[in-house]
């Protein structure tokens, strides 16, 4: 199916050009029916769906979310976003004044709060290293990070793909240099599903999060986690419910731990094999390739305008279907960001990071020239 046609498989606003994307998603029409069946099978009978089938139905559907992430289902739960996993990973391992943790500069804010919050809490020391921008080559990222490491250092949080900058971390060399060193990894993966391609086994983190609602464009509250049966036993659960001490646990105490935390819609959850069927019929390599061009092409065009170059060069090592520009000083973002959707219908967001003004196009396939173009043009009359 051609690009421009994609835009009808989906629920969003006519007239508005979405090239936002990398915050929300946006659930195609096919996958939202499936999201309301289950709902509503649920409503018809909930004793049987909650009391009854809840297990067996998650089991399913696990099952096919670690098919697509090429793991184990029991070494994945679902939870409802990456946050709430990472809060999970962060509040149970237990650490004492001499320990630190280190993440970048790169790190979503939700995330860097969370290790803010507990360092305060528990007194150990939170590092966030300099990841200088712009990056020439991924073993910049490596030496930049690592030397911030130390014999103190317990745990790396680092996001796979990052959020206000939009670039792929090399995270399974990062996972490989961590574990050589005795260090715990925990990948903020919120990005990743969907936008590349993710082999959680040969990456080989500790601990990775992921949100479903953003690029495999399941329902919004759809994420997992995923720990490394090596680190299981760590785990405790975030919420205590039925699953501790169960009174007939599974063979993982990592899902009795973790998945039933009161009652709860599991909707989005039993949802996300019909993104991942979604996700195969329709988002194509082909379809991402073409993502990717666009994204490139926007990001130069951009520049062009700007008279400031990218954090990295145009290659799909650096970032696939989310691209981050500088922008100029003196711009007023936030006028910006306001003026390109009121008098555009341009849906896109602008940052403010590290001193620098930003703008992040993203690309799915529902985007085409006609949503780059308007966004050049509407950027040649603001700058």
């Amino acid at each position: 199916m051609p690009q421009s046609n994609l835009k009808d498989l989906f629920l969003l606003k006519k007239g508005i050009h979405f090239l936002n994307h990398g915050s929300f998603g946006a659930t195609p029409k096919l996958v939202f029916q499936k999201y309301q069946y289950w709902q509503k099978v649920l409503e018809n009978q909930p004793v049987e769906f909650l009391g009854r089938r809840f297990n067996s139905l998650l089991v399913e559907s696990r099952k096919i979310l670690a098919s697509f992430l090429a793991t184990h289902p029991e070494n994945i739960v679902y939870v409802p976003n990456t946050t709430t996993g990472i809060n999970t990973i962060a509040r149970f391992l237990h650490f004492i004044e001499d320990d630190e943790v280190v993440i970048t500069n790169h790190e979503y804010g939700a995330v860097e709060r969370i290790w803010k919050y507990l360092s305060r809490q528990y007194h150990f020391k939170l590092v966030i290293a300099n990841i200088p921008v712009p990056v020439t080559n991924p073993a910049e990222i490596m030496d930049s990070l690592f030397a911030y490491v130390n014999q103190k250092t317990r745990l790396i949080c680092i996001s796979h793909v990052t959020s206000s900058t939009a670039m792929i971390f090399p995270v399974e060399e990062i996972c490989k240099r961590a574990k050589s060193l005795n260090i715990l990894t925990v990948i903020d993966g919120a990005h990743a599903p969907g936008q590349i391609d993710l082999e959680l086994e040969k990456i080989d983190p500790d601990f990775y999060v992921g949100n479903l609602h953003k690029w495999l464009c399941a329902p919004k509250g759809s994420a997992f986690l995923y720990a490394a049966h090596r680190v299981q036993n760590l785990v405790e659960p975030l919420i205590v419910s039925w699953g501790w001490e169960s009174q007939d646990p599974s063979p993982s105490r990592f899902i009795d731990y973790l998945e039933w935390t009161g009652t709860m819609d599991i909707s989005a959850y039993l949802t996300v094999p019909e993104a991942v069927e979604f996700h195969r019929v329709y988002v194509s390599v082909t379809n991402q390739i073409n993502c990717h061009k666009l994204c490139a092409t926007t990001q130069s065009e951009i520049s062009d305008l700007t008279g400031l170059e990218p954090f990295h060069p145009d290659s799909s090592v650096y970032f696939a279907q989310m691209a981050t520009n500088p922008l100029p000083p003196r711009l007023d973002i936030n006028s910006l960001k306001t003026t390109l959707y009121d008098r555009f219908n341009i849906e896109i967001p602008t940052f403010l990071w590290c001193g620098h003004k930003l703008i992040r196009a993203s690309f799915q396939i529902y985007n085409d020239t006609d949503d780059a173009q308007a966004l050049i043009e509407a950027l040649k009359q603001k700058l």
